[in-house]
């Protein structure tokens, strides 16, 4: 099969079945409703232990970084709008190689919905204390995540229409929760000086703000941005809608977050501050803030939406899996059989029932929140590095034929795709050594899948594509390696500054040589 099955008969025909329903506010609903999930009701806490008040300014980094990252996504959204678009750009301009590899990492990241429905069990728990123990799902509570799977794919069984519809309502009280969380915790009564006493500003160093990104849940929080660029073969006028969906949607997270934040550090009372920042734990942290404060109203307020907020980020996040399937099945990664669009409600309803399963079967090994949390970051990330690289090439192959950029292209992209490569290389380096010890090996399984699938298809994988996708296995084995070596959880023989300085010397490099690999592939294959 060739890399490139935009112009095959089959794709086509069952592309077209997709419907073009979703316009601005439905697309901005799908990237806040999916970026405000379980990560507003954990993330302040974490961040706080991590780097104290100066949590604050991982908040702005990660929102002004994901915009980076945001911008290349949105410019082959706008260009290139199609059904499950993040996994067949990688494979459009880099070949089967990285498309295989990147279409690996996003089967793994259904399991990012999985940690939503481990985070609603975590927080049911509270009316019915037999689902969660012990930090992961019981055998009674992985029986309820699994109902409330099929309840979450039987949603999203009928229409993209009725899908927009009710998230839209989820989606509007997922903002009034944190909002009135905010307003109400601050009405409570705050502490002065809270920026600055126990410790100060940075009581744990300003290096702590970088742990924060990953090891606070900022990096987790703040991802899902990119949900409306998985609808861009569904909206209308996707050139126009979908980035101002995408920006719209991280902005108004972002201040959510901030908010939320804030209103942590400045309620939490003084004597659970004996220890400095990293003494303060609760098992859910705003519900439990709410009861030591007498704000029981919120408290009960805030264990219902402890259910709806994880819950609406699931239901988007099955169907978004369920586009990345049927990308996976035009890849030719996955069988021809779960591309299938049903005719009258427009979904690929195979994909759904397939990713039902998954979801199901990730719970097994990784039944909390925190632990699939530690390693979906990374898959995310690597899938917005593949992103950087494929539009650069692109606009590499466009230059070299001397085609004019047309509309849809962002200004700025020429600088902003390495420098979002770099930022998210460096998001999973900081994720530390032991998240990377379990989802590098994870990911680099692809390749050996790949292998596999092109001895079945071809008699075996031609040199020319190996040398193509040799850049991503190289980057992947390299940030295994400098991870071991360095200081966010590694042996530490590679000090700090130095460690950061490397790895994002060695991005610098990669991309060029992608971007090379990417041209010389799409010289002849050319993307349609």
């Amino acid at each position: 099969m060739p890399a490139d099955t935009a112009g095959d008969p089959d794709v086509r025909a069952e592309e077209n079945r997709l419907r073009k329903d979703l316009g601005f506010w439905g697309l901005t609903a799908i990237g806040f409703s999916n970026i405000l999930g379980s990560g507003w009701l954990f993330a302040a806490m974490y961040a706080a232990q991590t780097a104290g008040p100066a949590a604050l300014l991982s908040w702005v980094a990660a929102g002004l970084l994901c915009a980076l990252v945001a911008l290349v996504m949105v410019e082959l959204g706008a260009t290139r709008p199609e059904g499950g678009g993040t996994v067949r750009w990688p494979l459009y301009a880099n070949g089967r190689l990285v498309g295989t590899v990147v279409g690996w990492s996003v089967m793994l990241s259904v399991g990012g919905t999985a940690a939503e429905i481990s985070a609603i069990m975590q927080y049911a728990a509270h009316y019915v204390p037999g689902l969660y123990r012990g930090g992961s799902l019981t055998a009674s509570g992985l029986g309820v995540a699994a109902a409330l799977s099929v309840l979450l794919t039987a949603l999203n069984w009928f229409a993209v229409k009725m899908f927009a519809r009710v998230n839209n309502l989820v989606s509007v009280f997922k903002v009034v929760v944190p909002v009135l969380t905010v307003v109400a915790l601050f009405l409570s009564g705050t502490h002065s000086g809270r920026l600055t006493d126990h410790g100060g500003f940075a009581p744990y160093g300003y290096a702590a703000c970088l742990t924060a990104l990953a090891g606070g849940g900022i990096v987790y929080s703040v991802n899902g941005f990119q949900a409306p660029l998985d609808f861009s073969g569904e909206a209308r006028n996707p050139r126009r809608n979908v980035p101002a969906a995408v920006l719209t949607g991280i902005g108004l997270a972002v201040l959510v977050y901030l908010g939320l934040q804030l209103a942590f550090l400045y309620t939490v009372p003084d004597s659970l501050l004996a220890h400095g920042w990293q003494g303060v734990n609760f098992e859910s942290p705003f519900g439990q803030l709410a009861l030591v404060l007498n704000l029981h109203w919120l408290a009960t307020l805030l264990y219902a939406d402890a259910v709806v907020s994880p819950g609406g980020s699931a239901y988007v996040g099955v169907a978004i899996d369920a586009r990345h399937t049927y990308a996976l099945s035009k890849n030719g990664l996955l069988p021809r059989f779960f591309m299938r669009i049903d005719p009258r409600s427009g979904i690929a309803r195979r994909a759904l029932v397939l990713n039902l399963a998954v979801i199901v079967l990730f719970m097994l090994p990784f039944g909390g929140w925190q632990d699939i949390v530690s390693v979906m970051g990374d898959m995310y990330l690597i899938i917005y590095a593949a992103s950087a690289v494929a539009v650069a090439s692109f606009r590499a192959h466009d230059r070299a034929r001397g085609v004019p950029l047309a509309d849809g292209h962002m200004p700025g992209v020429r600088w902003i795709a390495p420098v979002s490569f770099a930022v998210a290389t460096e998001f999973i380096y900081w994720s530390g050594w032991d998240d990377l010890r379990l989802a590098l090996p994870l990911v680099l399984a692809g390749v050996p899948l790949f292998l596999l699938q092109r001895r079945r298809t071809a008699g075996s994988a031609p040199a020319e594509e190996l040398r193509q996708g040799a850049w991503l296995v190289f980057h992947l084995t390299a940030l295994a390696l400098l991870s071991w070596l360095g200081t966010f959880g590694g042996s530490g023989h590679l000090p700090a500054p130095y460690d950061s300085v490397v790895v994002g010397a060695v991005a610098f490099a990669v991309f060029g040589w992608a971007v090379r690999s990417g041209a010389a592939h799409l010289r002849t294959n050319p993307a349609h």
